[in-house]
């Protein structure tokens, strides 16, 4: 889709979600960052399979946006990140001119994060905090999964791995890289910040009620990953998603911890 250049005040994007889950949160981070008008249409977890919301999300998962300016309702996070970028960055303030290389590295990145982050982290969430029993095989495998992605991002971002990505093609074994502020180019772009819930999310991922045992020391084990997202979190409209997030968050264990309470009495 061609940029936006809308002559009238852009409407309202309406962003159906949870704040306190890592995907309507990204979506949260992008609208906030690229400072367009947004309305929040909260959901709890048995919304999402309700006939009104199935009619807008076959899928029947979080978020959802509809944009009055288009007319255009879409879901799966990770479109949605592409549709706005596309959309309304004319500025390229966190995507590149399309079709250059940086522009298709970027998508390389937010397709792995779509691909490779969030499902597994998502499943070690899972069977450390929420599955009836407690499955060492799986949360090992996932816990292990987790730390190969962070793997991954801390080569990357050392140096030392994609060393040969400028190269002819045929990759080097004995490629020296350089160290990388950022995934792509010399910014901040969505191929980055699409990483930051999940990530956000690690010390409740591996810290939670399943958690015991596991070792998880994220500043220790992936220095430069970790600084990396402290980077981010200086970028605009960050620090206020994230304190949306936080409090969203802290209100649902609050309605968690009451809800067992009460049950707890009967």
């Amino acid at each position: 889709m061609a940029p936006l250049t809308p002559k009238a005040p852009l409407k309202p994007i309406v962003l159906h979600g949870m704040l306190s889950a890592p995907n309507p949160y990204k979506v949260l981070l992008f609208v906030r960052a690229l400072n367009l008008p947004y309305t929040l249409s909260p959901l709890g977890h048995a919304d999402v399979k309700s006939p009104t919301y199935l009619s807008l999300n076959p899928n029947g998962r979080m978020p959802t946006i509809h944009d009055p300016n288009t007319n255009l309702t879409i879901s799966e996070s990770g479109a949605i990140v592409d549709y706005l970028v596309s959309t309304y960055d004319t500025e390229k303030k966190l995507s590149f001119e399309f079709g250059t290389k940086e522009h298709w590295q970027a998508m390389q990145w937010l397709h792995f994060q779509m691909s490779g982050q969030g499902p597994y982290f998502g499943q070690a969430f899972w069977f450390l905090n929420y599955h009836h029993e407690k499955v060492d095989s799986a949360i090992q495998r996932y816990v292990n999964e987790v730390k190969r992605v962070c793997g991954v991002l801390e080569g990357w971002l050392a140096g030392t791995l994609g060393a040969a990505i400028e190269g002819d093609g045929n990759g080097d074994a004995n490629a020296k890289g350089e160290e990388r502020k950022w995934l792509v180019g010399d910014k901040c772009s969505f191929a980055d910040l699409a990483w930051l819930p999940w990530h956000g999310a690690l010390k409740m991922i591996i810290e939670g009620a399943g958690g015991e045992g596991v070792v998880f020391e994220q500043e220790k084990e992936f220095p430069r990953m970790h600084e990396w997202m402290q980077r981010m979190r200086e970028v605009e409209g960050v620090k206020e998603a994230e304190k949306m997030r936080d409090e969203a968050r802290a209100k649902m264990l609050a309605e968690k911890a009451k809800a067992e309470k009460e049950n707890g009495k009967e």
